[in-house]
Formats: C-alpha cells, sequence, structure tokens
C-alpha cells in the first residue's frame, strides 16, 4: 500500500510537470491574445515578496514560474497518489477543482487578482481553459505510464 502510494505520488509529480507545461502553453497564448495582463503566478509571488502588492519587482517572472511549476508538481503528486482510476474526466474535473478553489478562494485573498466573477472577461476563461488542459495532460500521461508495467 505504501509502495503503490509513493509510486503513485512520484508518477503524478512527474506528470504534474508535464500538464503544467501545457498549461502554461494555453496561458501563454492567452497572454499574446491580450486576454490575461498580468500572468496569475507572477501577480501571487509580486504579492508575497516585500514591498508594495502592486509594484513590480525583480525576479517575479522567475519565481511565479518556479511557484507555478511547484505547485503543478505538488497537485499532480496528490492526485497521482489518490487517484485509483486516472480516466481523463476525473482530470479535467481536478484540473477545475484546483481552479475554482484557487481563484475564487485563496488566490483573492493573497494576491492582487479579483475574484473570478469579477476579473477580466479573458482572464477566467484562458485560466479555466489551462486547468482542463493541466488536467488531462496530467490523466494521460499517468495512464501511459501504468500502461507501460
Amino acid at each position: 500500500m505504501t509502495r503503490t502510494l509513493i509510486s503513485g505520488a512520484a508518477k503524478g509529480a512527474a506528470g504534474g510537470a508535464l500538464a503544467t507545461a501545457a498549461m502554461s502553453t494555453v496561458m501563454l497564448a492567452g497572454e499574446r491574445a491580450g486576454l490575461m495582463g498580468d500572468q496569475p503566478p507572477k501577480r501571487i509571488v509580486r504579492s508575497l515578496l516585500p514591498g508594495s502588492r502592486h509594484r513590480r519587482k525583480p525576479g517575479e517572472g522567475v519565481l511565479g514560474t518556479v511557484a507555478h511549476f511547484g505547485f503543478g508538481i505538488a497537485s499532480g503528486a496528490l492526485f497521482g497518489a489518490l487517484a485509483r482510476r486516472r480516466r481523463v474526466p476525473l482530470g479535467v474535473a481536478y484540473g477545475l477543482a484546483i481552479w475554482l478553489v484557487s481563484y475564487a478562494g485563496w488566490v483573492p485573498k493573497v494576491a492582487t487578482l479579483p475574484p473570478i466573477h469579477r476579473d477580466r472577461p479573458g482572464r477566467p476563461v484562458v485560466m479555466a481553459a489551462g486547468h482542463v488542459v493541466y488536467g488531462a495532460a496530467l490523466a494521460c500521461a499517468l495512464n501511459r505510464w501504468d500502461r507501460r508495467r
């Protein structure tokens, strides 16, 4: 049981890294289309660094990327450890749940981002799509690795 849990978490962490890369592609496309403004991970890090929450800070982009991948890897590890059946619809639901809990809950309290219902029109759509891609990519990666056993 413990070995399966650890193995699932390790695979989930690797899948979380791949899924975060796929999600980041959606977020960058949304930014290039003018739908995003600043990337949320960068805004979250900016708000946690010393100084004004509203002023740009050196290194916030790199730290935002590191934090985003760290969160994606940890979330993937949790999914890999706990989800016995890794169907793509479950992965998509997991990705959307992360988005809702984050952007309707803790993110507006920590960062200078408004809750989903008050955010700029394009960002919630891009972020929801990115989290769908995250969940689907995570489930697909885990399913592929499970079939190789």
